[in-house]
């Protein structure tokens, strides 16, 4: 789920693409160090300041890496302009790349506007909010997951796939408040990558948290990413082409009903059909406890509609293969013994469900498909030098703390945003990993990048509320807008008001041209198939 949020728009500059060439890499870098360990030391620019080292993580030598094992020493990334300030945008999902965008629509004097560079994992931007309707058929690919190079093509933003390794900020390093170097700090990337920075943005996300329960990690798929909606859809495929034609019914299993829960059970359900079967599991004893009324209620009557089976008041306490736990033999009728894993399909799962309240008792379900949607934790990479441990300051879920100008605590030339931040509002409570917050927060980033580069006040950060909404199926949402209170708007309606809102926060003008088009044509064609079945069922009935 991921309500409305403030929107940005990108200014036409020149795109300057980054490929793997040597022009990347500045080819008078130097490498020092021999003794016990290696350690390469980067000259920050304007400065004398040293930044030390290559930190592995997960190294036995005390953090620096052996040149004997890592193999060449980093490239260090050379900007086109040695001036000009230097932003560094790690993640490329709402918070990343919204912030990225919302630079270049900013007027800047010539000789401060900034270089950007965006950092992913991964060449395409995904609108997670609309993951559901790749499970629905409702949207194409490149819909909601375009790539970078198309969406950044008439920006200056340059983008560079690869992943994030370490990260050292020396910004710290200042006395009262003044920078002992006008560089920020490094950052290291996989590919061997060193990318010296004036500015920081930590938009690295969350991924699912899987090691909370025992077969989790094994036997259940996670629904937060496009790959992860690709192996769900893999999975349905291969499952309703085995089930075909038989008697038996495809069971799938959803952990955890909050937003996306919910979203994605009432999906799987409507997809299924008569065919299949879905079980929902919450710890709490109502679904979507944070949501409005009257979204809440409106996803209750879709579920119950569709005859889905709710497991309220329960947590997961394992999750096992069948033939895993339980005897391989069984007597049959005829005195032999049957192979139970033969019986059921190897791909089946049993989950042992633990009551969260008094009066409920143990359950045992089985299932074809686990999907699970519970808990996440946030992408921050390792720090360097790794025996401080502590040099940026995170809470308890790994969040970097920040203050109300989004700047991470004791670190001026670091902002973090979406899921990388720890952000509480005026009531001192977390603000939560939503789309929307992120969408409003890279809007404030963009603008407290652009004030502290010309020297001027930061404004604080107020979320605003703009509602709240949620997919239900092909042709069903609700819709809980915060400035009308009480109104929920469900069913086709709700529908089609979330696609023209979500329609309205695609990251371009040009991207939401094409999109706004296809969904056009669609529900055009939509239209005609149905007056067609209409007409044929008045016929045939006359």
């Amino acid at each position: 789920m991921a309500p409305m949020a403030l929107s940005a728009s990108a200014a036409i500059l020149p795109f300057k693409r980054i490929s793997g060439g040597s022009k990347l890499f500045n080819s008078s870098s130097k490498t020092f160090g021999v003794g016990a360990h290696f350690s390469s030391l980067r000259t920050c620019r304007g400065s004398g300041l040293g930044i030390v080292g290559l930190a592995s993580t997960g190294s036995s030598n005390g953090g620096f890496v052996d040149l004997s094992e890592a193999g060449t020493p980093p490239r260090t990334y050379a900007w086109p302009d040695n001036k000009k300030p230097r932003v560094c945008i790690l993640g490329g999902g709402f918070g990343g790349l919204y912030t990225a965008l919302r630079l270049e629509s900013l007027v800047w004097p010539d000789h401060k506007r900034p270089q950007v560079l965006l950092i992913d994992q991964s060449e395409r931007f995904v609108f997670k909010p609309m993951l559901y309707e790749l499970l629905s058929k409702e949207v194409d690919t490149w819909e909601i997951a375009p790539r970078f190079s198309d969406l950044l093509a008439n920006t200056a933003v340059q983008f560079f796939k690869d992943r994030v390794k370490l990260l050292h900020p020396s910004d710290h390093l200042g006395m009262n408040g003044q920078m002992a170097s006008s560089c920020g700090g490094t950052v290291l990337l996989e590919s061997g990558l060193l990318i010296e920075y004036d500015w920081l943005v930590l938009a690295l996300g969350a991924e699912s948290k899987l090691d909370v329960v025992p077969g989790a990690a094994d036997f259940a798929l996670p629904f937060s990413t496009l790959e992860d909606a690709c192996k769900v859809d893999q999975k349905l495929n291969a499952l309703e082409r085995r089930k075909f034609g038989k008697d038996s019914m495809i069971c799938v299993t959803v952990v955890g009903c909050g937003y996306a829960g919910v979203e994605l059970a009432a999906t799987v359900s409507e997809r299924l059909g008569d065919r299949g079967m879905v079980q929902a599991i919450n710890v709490d004893t109502t679904i979507c406890p944070t949501a409005p009324s009257g979204n809440r209620e409106a996803a209750l009557k879709v579920l119950s509609s569709r005859k889905v089976q709710l497991f309220l008041g329960y947590f997961v306490r394992c999750i096992r293969r069948v033939g895993d736990f339980e005897p391989s033999v069984k007597p049959t009728e005829s005195g032999g013994v049957q192979d139970v894993a033969a019986e059921h399909d190897s791909e089946k799962y049993t989950l042992e469900l633990q009551p969260a309240v008094k009066g409920l008792e143990s359950q045992i379900l089985e299932a074809d498909l686990v999907l699970w949607t519970v808990g996440s934790k946030p992408l921050l990479p390792p720090l360097e030098p790794c025996n401080k441990p502590h040099e940026l300051p995170l809470n308890a879920r790994g969040q970097a703390e920040t203050d109300e100008t989004l700047r991470v605590k004791g670190h001026p030339r670091i902002f973090a945003v979406g899921d990388s931040a720890a952000l509480r509002d005026s009531n001192g409570r977390l603000l939560p990993a939503t789309a929307q917050v992120a969408f409003q927060q890279a809007d404030f980033a963009g603008w407290n990048l652009w004030a502290a580069i010309n020297d001027r006040p930061l404004l604080p950060f107020r979320f605003q509320n703009l509602g709240e909404m949620m997919s239900l199926g092909r042709n069903d949402a609700a819709i809980s807008p915060s400035f009308i209170e009480g109104l929920t708007l469900e069913g086709p309606i709700g529908h089609s008001a979330r696609k023209i809102a979500y329609l309205l926060r695609l990251p371009t003008d040009e991207h939401r041209l094409k999109v706004g088009v296809s969904w056009l044509a669609k529900s055009a064609i939509d239209s005609v198939a149905l007056l067609q079945s209409t007409l044929t069922k008045v016929v045939s009935g006359s």
